[in-house]
């Protein structure tokens, strides 16, 4: 065979090939990725810690820059933790033993949480790296949580424990900083 029947032959495969991936097949289906295209399981319990990982970053774990205090204005925290909050921090102080569905169960049902400031003070102003000058504000909270506690043991003799006057406290603090917006006010600045 010639050169020119082998191009000719190609140049038509090509053209069949190309000619039957056009529409909107291509826009459906994006870019192949191979096996990496398809749905992969991920489990419920490993979605939901990742979740909560997530949540308590974006709510709980920083630590925010307010402006200055004014001169007249409140010097005393605003924020009481949040209910969430609590069971959250109540979660991890104690969590919930081994949860298998009939087998053995534990709930906290009726919760009541009390919340107490216990202190609420600003440190004096200093440098921060990154921030710059600032003060720490401290707010100390103690919440008691009142709840009944059930479990269900489903084997090997099925029986229900139920702990009416369940207590348990936790302490949580809030700080926050406060921008200083001149540190060294009494101190000369002409130059």
């Amino acid at each position: 065979m010639s050169r020119f029947i082998k191009s000719s032959i190609l140049f038509g495969i090509l053209a069949v090939v190309v000619s039957s991936g056009t529409g909107c097949t291509g826009i459906t289906m994006g870019p192949n990725l191979g096996i990496l295209g398809f749905p992969m399981p991920v489990s419920p319990l490993l979605q939901k810690k990742m979740e909560d990982r997530f949540w308590e970053r974006e709510r709980y774990d920083r630590v925010e820059i307010l402006g200055p205090i004014v001169a007249g204005g409140p010097t005393t925290a605003l924020d009481e933790p949040s209910d969430d909050e609590v069971m959250r921090a109540m979660a991890k102080a104690r969590p919930l033993e081994g949860n298998v569905p009939f087998l053995y169960e534990q709930q906290r049902n009726n919760v009541r949480i009390v919340k107490e400031k216990i202190a609420d003070y600003i440190d004096p102003p200093r440098f921060i790296p990154l921030i710059g000058p600032a003060q720490l504000h401290h707010a100390h909270y103690k919440c008691t949580i009142y709840f009944e506690e059930v479990t269900n043991v489903g084997w090997p003799i099925p029986h229900r424990l139920i702990d009416e006057d369940a207590v348990e406290v936790i302490y949580i603090d809030h700080n926050h900083f406060h921008m200083v917006g001149n540190v060294d006010a009494g101190a000369s600045s002409n130059y």
